[in-house]
């Protein structure tokens, strides 16, 4: 695989929950990370006194943060609905010449700031809320 463009890393948002996906507009840099807790099962019997993991166990969660500028009023609009009401839509992940990620996410913060010389900016974070599926690129 070639180098990337970070700006072909996409965050598109459902706009009305029957999977209507837009890119959630004016972002400058986006971020997606997976992580999985471990249980440990290590016990006296453990080989050498190393570590042992239980597979398959402990909870995956997915985290998707951006940052960006004010552009699109329709998918600002949806963000900040999403954020007072609650909901846990369906956001998907374009990750170039790698594939999508998609599943249900909640937005935990947004943050706008701006400066007397300077655009108004935000800050977007979101916590999977579900199952989070990975649909390869076909070559």
């Amino acid at each position: 695989m070639t180098a990337q463009n970070g700006k072909d890393l996409l965050v598109k948002i459902d706009m009305n929950g029957a999977g209507l996906f837009e890119t959630v507009a004016g972002l400058r840099a986006t971020r997606i990370s997976f992580n999985a807790a471990s249980v440990d099962v290590t016990s006296l019997e453990s080989t050498g006194g190393w570590r042992e993991l239980l597979a398959g166990a402990g909870v995956k969660t997915a985290t998707i943060s951006g940052s960006g500028i004010f552009k699109d009023q329709d998918t600002d609009e949806r963000a900040r609905q999403i954020f007072f009401n609650g909901e846990m839509p369906s956001f998907q992940v374009i990750i170039p010449d790698f594939g999508t990620i998609e599943g249900p996410f909640q937005i935990t913060s947004i943050e706008y700031a701006g400066s007397h010389d300077g655009e108004a900016t935000y800050e977007l974070s979101l916590a999977s809320a579900g199952a989070v599926t990975f649909t390869a690129l076909v070559p």
